[in-house]
């Protein structure tokens, strides 16, 4: 996992940048550093690459990474498949061979197609001095972009830094104000031509868009239909299968109404078990625990220290992340411990609910200190890692309580975490982007035997369960949305989640959880797993007629049912920014969709 950073220019244009920008990059890859400039003539334009390295797999390969060819490559991915990667290569070093052996476009993107696994990258193509640039399928790698017109400059980068807040530097920034920086949306692969590039008024930046082939089809990258739009820039859509989707086409077979029995609801495990799926909740089993293997297994040269932990996982005791973890067992060797990241936001004095007892071995300021973390996802994880003890005994489980004062919110948000949410800038953007931020830090105690210690994890790795709710009919809206539309409006609702989940959360999450110097990675999102919850009548993943807790990501509580989990296999959902009480820290009364005057400085 990298921070990458380009600038192009005319030749004659200094090159500056924001002192923060750096700061954030080498935050995100503090293993290497390297800056590299290259120039072209007729007419004349020069480029700046700089990339920050962290140490995932294979050989330290430092980037920016030149070939023989004078090509050269920013790649920020991982690549689990599509490729052959060997445990000893660098996944740079692959991509970059490959991309070597293209005779032209149609190789280069046939090359991307095939890439299974997050990616955002910058590629400079030397022979015919273009620029390729773009993000995954999902958009699971952050990539920013703005333009200076006025020094015709162009700035790819993997975080900004918002105008807003401390942490700007005032020194270096292009000429052009922080507020124009934007997500390049990840609706396909961009292509420059350099030399036109610098010397037109109205630049022209190609884009050749994903595609699926096939009837019937729900494109899930609904954003293509939309303007793209960077200052004067052209975006030319190119009309052109050439870039495959990753994924198989979203399945819109009707829905045929299935006649269940009469079941009593009082207990919604019993229900739940009643309901046989078998054939589907196997395929999805296999599919998700060979994603999450692909994501876990240690690299062969990273010691096997016995309880260190090269794997986290942000961890409410939801099904989501129960999911992962139990999965993650199987792929991690036992000796090594495995944290679960619980994040809970202080409770204000006017939050009332039923105070804990007091335990024997606590002093009455112990109890009310920990109490005041008593939030819903800390006591549902704590439920879920006394289910994963008695699963896997044999496990070390580190249930990390993250916990997040008022005044330590307020100034890391100024401080740090309001430049890595920019360009987002909504209420829904600073709860989640917080939340994220201080859970992937880690940050926090283990309670054992009614003690807490102090402990920092130490992992790398941080599973996330986002892109099930997506998938899987997850969240209230799509109840609202089978009620008022039926069937058909509910598979629209799952395409529009699919279609705009890079542009809602991925980059932001990225950018959160990178700026610890660890890489968040997204088990429900794996082209395989995707593929197969697609290929799935709807009413095999969901059943909005059976009640919450059992109909909602229907097909994942039979799988959790499968891998043994009890209570928390009807959990019904609760959003992270209700579960952690960071939505009810600052502004109650706020709406997830308003722009977020703690971001934006207002």
């Amino acid at each position: 996992m990298c921070g990458i950073f380009c600038i192009v220019c005319p030749e004659s244009g200094p090159f500056t940048r924001d002192d923060a920008v750096r700061e954030y990059l080498k935050r995100r890859g503090p293993d290497s550093s390297v800056d590299l400039t290259l120039s072209g003539s007729n007419p004349s334009f020069s480029c700046l690459f700089s990339a920050h390295v962290l140490h995932m797999r294979g050989l330290l390969t430092p980037q920016p990474l030149q070939d023989l060819a004078g090509n050269l490559l920013l790649w920020n991915g991982e690549v689990f498949g599509g490729l052959e990667v060997l445990p000893a290569e660098n996944d740079t070093s692959v991509v970059l061979r490959h991309l070597f052996s293209c005779s032209d476009q149609t190789d280069i993107l046939s090359v991307l197609s095939t890439i299974k696994g997050p990616w955002a990258f910058v590629y400079y193509q030397k022979n015919r001095d273009c620029l390729w640039f773009g993000r995954d399928y999902f958009g699971r790698r952050s990539l920013l972009w703005k333009y200076d017109q006025e020094r015709k400059a162009l700035t790819l980068s993997s975080v900004g830094s918002s105008p807003c807040g401390l942490g700007q530097s005032d020194s270096g920034s292009s000429g052009l104000s922080s507020c124009a920086w934007q997500e390049v949306p990840a609706v396909g692969v961009y292509r420059i031509d350099l030399k036109s590039f610098v010397q037109s008024g109205s630049p022209t930046i190609e884009l050749y868009p994903w595609c699926q082939v096939g009837d019937d089809i729900i494109s899930t990258t609904m954003e293509t239909t939309q303007e793209i739009a960077l200052g004067s820039c052209v975006i030319m859509k190119k009309p052109t299968d050439l870039l495959r989707s990753p994924v198989c086409p979203l399945n819109t077979i009707p829905y045929e109404p299935q006649l269940n029995p009469p079941f009593a609801v009082e207990d919604l495990g019993e229900l739940l078990d009643k309901i046989k799926k078998d054939k589907a909740v196997k395929g999805l089993i296999d599919v998700l625990s060979e994603a999450v293997r692909r994501r876990v297994q240690p690299s062969p040269d990273e010691p096997l220290t016995k309880n260190h932990s090269s794997v986290a996982i942000l961890f409410s005791g939801g099904i989501d992340s129960m999911i992962l973890a139990v999965l993650a067992h199987r792929h991690v060797p036992s000796c090594l411990s495995i944290d679960l990241l619980n994040v809970a936001f202080q409770r204000q004095e006017s939050q009332k609910e039923t105070p804990k007892r007091q335990q024997p071995s606590q002093s009455k300021s112990e109890a009310e200190t920990c109490s005041k973390f008593d939030v819903p996802d800390r006591i549902t994880g704590r439920s879920g890692v006394k289910e994963l003890r008695g699963l896997a005994p044999e496990r070390r489980w580190n249930f990390v309580e993250v916990d997040v004062t008022r005044e330590e919110l307020q100034q890391m948000r100024r401080e740090r975490i309001s430049h890595l949410v920019h360009p987002l800038d909504t209420v829904l953007d600073d709860s989640i982007g917080c939340a994220v931020w201080f859970a992937a830090r880690g940050k926090g105690f283990l309670a054992r035997d009614h003690n807490r210690s102090s402990f920092t994890s130490s992992a790398k790795v941080i599973l996330t369960g986002i892109g099930a709710d997506e998938q899987l009919a997850g969240y209230a809206r799509h109840r609202v949305r089978f009620k008022t539309s039926g069937h058909e409006g509910l598979v629209q609702e799952i395409a529009m989640e699919l279609g705009r989940i890079s542009s809602r959360n991925l980059g932001r999450d990225d950018r959160t959880i990178a700026d610890h110097g660890k890489e968040a990675r997204f088990p429900y999102l794996d082209e395989s797993v995707v593929s197969y919850l697609n290929s799935l009548p709807m009413q095999e993943k969901a059943d909005l007629t059976l009640p919450r807790g059992v109909g909602e990501k229907l097909l994942l509580r039979l799988a959790a049912r499968q891998l043994g989990l009890g209570a928390s296999a009807v959990l019904p959902k609760r959003a992270m920014q209700f579960g952690s009480r960071i939505a009810k820290m600052e502004n109650g009364r706020e709406k997830a969709s308003d722009r977020c005057g703690r971001l934006i400085g207002v």
